[in-house]
C-alpha cells in the first residue's frame, strides 16, 4: 500500500518531510507520527503556532499542553491535557496508549504518569519563549489576547502496511484558565482513526469544534464512500448551515483515506502540507478560505450567502454549484 502524510498548517511541512523519511527506513505509522511531531513539539521556534515549548501560556503564566494519538485500530488511543513542564507531550499520550489502563489523563494525574514513564517535568520558565513572556505580561496589563497564529500541529499517517494513525498537539487558547482543555484531545473532536475509512483531524477555535464532532464525522462520511475532499467539505458546511453566517467560526479539518487521498476544507485560509509515495518533495496545498451556504427555494432557485446571487437551477451547472457551495470566494 502506498504511504502517505497529511499536516496541519504550513508550518507542519517539517514534521511531514520527517515523517516520508522515517516512512521511507520502514517505520511504522504511530512511531512515525510520534517522532515527526516531537520535532515540531519541542522546537521554541514553533512555539508561536501554538504547539509545545514555546507556546502561549495560562493566565496563571503556566504553559499547559494537551495531545492525543489514534490508531485505526479499535480502542487504540491516548491522550494527555493540561500538562506543564514537558515539551513533547504527544509522546506521553502515545504511553497512555499503550502502557495505561486508561486513555486520557490530565493535569496532575497526566504529570505523575509522565514521571512513571521516566520523563523529567521541566520547570516552567524553560517551556517559554521571550516572545511568549512579552506576550504574557502584554496580557496581564491589557487583558486582551493575541491575534491567533494558527493553532494544533495535527499529522495523519499511512504505512506501507497500510496502518493508519493520527496525532494531534497543542498548548491550547492563549492565556486560557488554567485547566481548559480545547477540542484537540477528545477522540472524534481534534482528531479521529477508523481502519475501514482512514483518518481525520481537526484544529481551529477548540471551544467551538468539540460541540460538532467534526473528525468523526469525516471519517463516517468516508465510511459511507465519499472522497475526503467531499467528506471534509460537508462537514464544514454543515456546520455553517448549523450555526450562521454571523457566528461561524475558525476551523480547519485535513482527511486521509486508504487509497492515500487526501482532502481539507475550512473557513479561514487554511494552508497544510501533504506528502505520499512517488512524490519527491513534500507539497503545501490550500483550502478555500470561504465557505458559504447555498441554500434552495420552492422556485427551484439557488442563492450563494456571499454573494446573494440567484441562480435558476434549470440550467446550473452541477460543477459550478458545486464551486459555489464550496469554494467560492
Amino acid at each position: 500500500m502506498a504511504a502517505a502524510v497529511v499536516g496541519t498548517w504550513a508550518f507542519s511541512l517539517a514534521a511531514v518531510d520527517k515523517a516520508r523519511l522515517l516512512l521511507a527506513t520502514g517505520r511504522g505509522a504511530s512511531a512515525t507520527v510520534q517522532e515527526a511531531m516531537a520535532e515540531v513539539e519541542n522546537d521554541k521556534e514553533t512555539g508561536c503556532f501554538v504547539v509545545g515549548r514555546g507556546g502561549f501560556p495560562n493566565k496563571a503564566g503556566v504553559v499547559q499542553c494537551d495531545a492525543a494519538i489514534m490508531e485505526g485500530l479499535p480502542g487504540r488511543f491516548g491522550a494527555v491535557a493540561a500538562l506543564p513542564g514537558i515539551g513533547i507531550p504527544l509522546t506521553v499520550a502515545r504511553m497512555v496508549m499503550d502502557k495505561s489502563d486508561h486513555s486520557m489523563l490530565v493535569g496532575g494525574g497526566a504529570v505523575a504518569f509522565a514521571k512513571e514513564q521516566g520523563f523529567s517535568i521541566e520547570d516552567n520558565s524553560d517551556m517559554m519563549t521571550e516572545a511568549g513572556l512579552a506576550a504574557y505580561e502584554e496580557f496581564l496589563r491589557s487583558r486582551k489576547s493575541p491575534s491567533k497564529n494558527h493553532d494544533t500541529l495535527g499529522l495523519i499517517v499511512l504505512d506501507q502496511e497500510g496502518n493508519i494513525t493520527v496525532g494531534v498537539s497543542t498548548s491550547g487558547a492563549p492565556f486560557k484558565d488554567p485547566g481548559r482543555v480545547g477540542d484537540s484531545p477528545l477522540p472524534g473532536c481534534g482528531l479521529y482513526a477508523d481502519s475501514r475509512a482512514r483518518a481525520a483531524a481537526a484544529s481551529g477555535d477548540g471551544d467551538k469544534i468539540m460541540c460538532f464532532c467534526p473528525s468523526f464525522h469525516v471519517v463516517q462520511l468516508m465510511k459511507q464512500g465519499l472522497s475526503p475532499t467531499d467528506a471534509c467539505q460537508s462537514v464544514v458546511q454543515d456546520i455553517c448551515n448549523r450555526v450562521g453566517k454571523k457566528d461561524i467560526f475558525e476551523i480547519g479539518l485535513i482527511a486521509l483515506n486508504m487509497k492515500g487521498e487526501v482532502g481539507a476544507a475550512s473557513t479561514v485560509p487554511f494552508p497544510y502540507t501533504f506528502w505520499a509515495h512517488g512524490m519527491e518533495t513534500v507539497e503545501q496545498r490550500q483550502s478555500c478560505p470561504q465557505i458559504y451556504p447555498v441554500w434552495f427555494d420552492a422556485r427551484s432557485k439557488a442563492s450563494c450567502w456571499n454573494c446573494q446571487v440567484n441562480l435558476d437551477l434549470k440550467v446550473l451547472d452541477l460543477t459550478m454549484l458545486r464551486y459555489m457551495m464550496f469554494v467560492h470566494v
